[in-house]
C-alpha cells in the first residue's frame, strides 16, 4: 500500500513581495516573524509597493503536503477556503501537485492570504490574514478522516485555534497515525509556550524547528542543547540551522545533516516547509535518518533557488531521479 500523508493547516494564498529593509521599517513589520493582520492591512501594504507580487497557494502545512504529493504521488490537505475565485485557484493547484483537497468552504470570510516580504538577504517576513481558514470546523476531524494515512502533518500556527488543533491531534492519535508538527515561528512559540509544550508531549511524534523556534521552546541558544531538550518530549526532533544544515535526534542517536548546493538563496520562503517534505517522505517510507535528511536538504535547496514556495516541475523531476 502506498505511503501517504495528510496535512492540516491554514489554506492561504501566498503573495510574495520583494522589498527592502527600509520598507519593513517604514511599515513596522517585524523581520523574520509571522504577524496576524486584518485583510485591509495586506491590501494597504500592497498599495505601497511598486513591485509586482508573485501569487501561489501557500500556508506552511500546505507547502509541505504539496512537496509530499510530488514525492509520494499522493497526499491530502484539510482546511477551509472562502467561496471566491482564490478558492478555485487553490483547489486547482493542489490537484496539479497530486494532493487531494479536503476543503470545506465558508461565506463568512474570504480565502486567507499571506503577504511574504522578501528582503535582499533572502529573509522573509510574513503578514497573515487567516480569513476563511479560521473557520475550519473541528467536527470534521474523526479517526475515519485519517484512515490509511502514514502521517498527519500540522503547522504550529494552528495553536491560535486550540479547539481545532486538539480535535486534529486527538483524532489522529485515535487513528494510530504518526503526528509531525512544525513549530511555525519563534513568536508563535514564545506567545503560547506552555500550551505548545503540553500538546507536543501528549500527542506529537516528530517536531521540526529552526534555530529561533528551538530557542523559543527551550530558552537555549545552542542548537545541540536545544535539540536534546526538545527530544525529551517526542520520538524524532529536527533543528534546522540554515546553510549549516540540520541536526536530528532519533532515539539515542544524533545526526548532523549537511546542506546541499552552492547557489545563493534567492528567497527562503518555504525552505523549512519543503525540507520537511523531503525528510517526512523518507521517514514514512522507512529510509534511514541520513537519507531522509538528504532528501530534505535537496528539497530545501531547490525551493531557495526560486521566489515563492513552489519548486518548478523540471527540478522536481531532478529530485526524483536523485532519490
Amino acid at each position: 500500500m502506498a505511503k501517504f500523508a495528510i496535512g492540516v493547516g491554514s489554506a492561504l494564498m501566498d503573495i510574495i513581495l520583494q522589498e527592502s529593509d527600509e520598507f519593513l521599517a517604514d511599515n513596522k513589520i517585524v523581520k523574520g516573524a509571522m504577524t496576524l493582520v486584518e485583510a485591509d492591512f495586506a491590501d494597504k501594504l500592497l498599495a505601497k509597493t511598486q513591485n509586482k507580487p508573485i501569487i501561489a497557494p501557500g500556508g506552511s502545512a500546505c507547502n509541505t503536503i504539496i512537496g509530499l504529493g510530488r514525492l509520494s504521488k499522493q497526499a491530502k490537505f484539510v482546511g477551509c477556503c472562502g467561496t471566491d475565485e482564490l478558492s478555485e485557484k487553490y483547489r486547482a493547484a493542489l490537484a496539479k501537485n497530486n494532493v487531494e483537497a479536503k476543503l470545506t468552504t465558508t461565506d463568512k470570510a474570504a480565502t486567507g492570504r499571506v503577504v511574504s516580504v522578501v528582503t535582499p538577504d533572502a529573509q522573509r517576513s510574513m503578514l497573515t490574514y487567516l480569513g476563511a481558514s479560521g473557520f475550519t470546523d473541528p467536527s470534521i476531524f474523526t479517526p475515519a478522516l485519517f484512515t490509511g494515512a502514514s502521517l498527519v502533518h500540522i503547522e504550529g500556527y494552528l495553536i491560535f485555534n486550540e479547539k481545532l488543533l486538539r480535535a486534529v491531534l486527538e483524532n489522529a492519535k485515535k487513528a494510530k497515525v504518526k503526528i509531525s508538527m512544525d513549530l511555525a515561528s519563534f513568536n508563535v512559540v514564545e506567545q503560547n509556550l506552555d500550551l505548545v509544550k503540553s500538546l507536543v508531549r501528549e500527542y506529537v511524534d516528530i517536531v521540526l524547528a529552526n534555530e529561533d523556534e528551538a530557542k523559543a521552546y527551550t530558552g537555549q541558544s545552542d542548537e545541540k542543547t536545544a535539540l536534546e531538550i526538545i527530544a525529551k518530549d517526542c520520538e524524532i526532533t529536527v533543528v534546522k540551522v540554515g546553510k549549516r544544515g540540520s541536526f536530528v535526534k532519533s532515539g539515542e542517536n544524533v545526526y548532523q545533516i549537511s546542506s546541499v548546493g552552492e547557489e545563493k538563496a534567492k528567497d527562503t520562503t518555504g525552505a523549512g516547509d519543503l525540507w520537511a517534505s523531503g525528510f517526512l517522505y523518507g521517514v514514512i517510507n522507512g529510509l534511514s535518518i541520513e537519507k531522509a535528511g538528504y532528501i530534505g536538504s535537496l528539497c530545501g535547496y531547490e525551493v531557495c533557488r526560486v521566489f515563492g514556495a513552489h519548486i518548478p516541475d523540471e527540478r522536481w523531476n531532478a529530485i526524483l531521479r536523485e532519490i
